[in-house]
């Protein structure tokens, strides 16, 4: 495999548990003989992932499945309980120096509420030019420059330079967002939920942005959303996430024409459609299992309309039913 084949980003049965410490009064119950509840969230359970150079993956679930957890992972914001990550073939585990530095400059994050993520002490130049100055990216007199050519990729004019950020909207504060990720010319953009905070019309700007950089710097996205009309819109492929597992894989085309999972197709029967107009809503039965205490067999079982008797007791394999389709479910066997 040439290095141009590799993909960018690899995830091997990558699982994340958070596991809650007990406080002081629970240390002290249990010197009188009270046992610890040591709870964990399962948050991502075995995931195994390739996201090819240049190409935009969807990642969808409903809230509390464990999408954004998976790219912060992925983003190097939280480390892997078990399994593996692979940045461009290489473990990030057995980075060092200047090779976890390329991973860390390399994959950037934009996040769903561009306000928290902004520092609101400092002017929009100063958190545009931050990076350049702590790694020595650039030469101190050519970080202006840097920052007004970051401003005019994202459609800002430089007379933004100087405001706070809350001196701007929210479609430019994420606009500001992705000018900050811009100035470490990154090779990967974990994007999580980045338009669910703002308005239609200009959630469509901030879309297209994102494809008109993809076509400019040849960017790899892991666009994480819960919106199907905007993944269908900007991605190639699709992984449908739940319960912190990825139950069924394709590209755009075969997930929303030809869906195999009973998860997958529920999702898709609630999408609005103008084409539909008369018919019922039908919802998911019942709420997604607590990650502390997830289901034996099949995470989606206790939902299902057509579960067996075999899918409470067996965790389905996620295999390939069609070329470049995989999906985990029982009834494929």
């Amino acid at each position: 495999m040439t290095q141009r084949d590799t993909p960018v980003i690899e995830l091997r049965n990558v699982h994340k548990r958070f596991e809650q410490h007990p406080d002081l009064a629970q240390r002290i119950l249990s010197l009188a003989g009270r046992p610890l509840d040591r709870r964990t969230v399962h948050a991502v359970n075995g995931v195994d992932l390739a996201i090819n150079r240049g190409e935009v993956l969807g990642l969808v679930g409903e809230s509390g499945c464990g999408k954004s957890t998976l790219g912060r992972v992925v983003a190097g914001l939280h480390r892997q309980t078990e399994g593996e990550l692979l940045y461009q073939g290489r473990l990030v585990a057995a980075m060092k120096g200047a090779e976890r530095l390329d991973y860390t400059l390399g994959v950037q994050m934009i996040f769903q509420d561009p306000q928290a993520s902004l520092n609101p002490r400092q002017r929009l130049h100063q958190i545009l030019g931050e990076a350049l100055r702590v790694h020595k990216l650039s030469p101190t007199g050519q970080i202006g420059a840097r920052v007004d050519q970051a401003l005019s990729e994202v459609g800002l004019h430089k007379e933004y330079r100087d405001r706070y950020p809350h001196q701007i909207s929210g479609g430019q504060r994420q606009r500001i967002g992705i000018a900050r990720a811009l100035m470490v010319a990154p090779k990967f953009l974990v994007c999580d939920e980045p338009v669910a905070a703002l308005d239609v019309s200009i959630q469509a700007q901030i879309i297209n942005l994102f494809m008109d950089l993809r076509e400019q710097h040849g960017f790899t996205y892991l666009f994480i959303s819960h919106d199907l009309g905007v993944v269908k819109h900007i991605s190639d492929r699709v992984a449908i996430m739940y319960l912190g597992k990825i139950v069924e894989r394709a590209s755009a085309k075969e997930i929303f024409s030809r869906a195999n999972h009973p998860y997958t197709q529920a999702l898709l029967a609630e999408v609005p459609d103008v084409k539909r107009r008369g018919r019922s809503f039908v919802p998911i039965q019942g709420e997604i299992p607590s990650p502390l205490n997830p289901p034996t067999g099949c995470a989606f079982h206790p939902r299902c309309p057509r579960a067996m008797p075999r899918c409470s007791e067996q965790v389905p394999e996620l295999k390939e039913i069609a070329p470049d389709h995989w999906s985990a479910c029982h009834l494929n066997d």
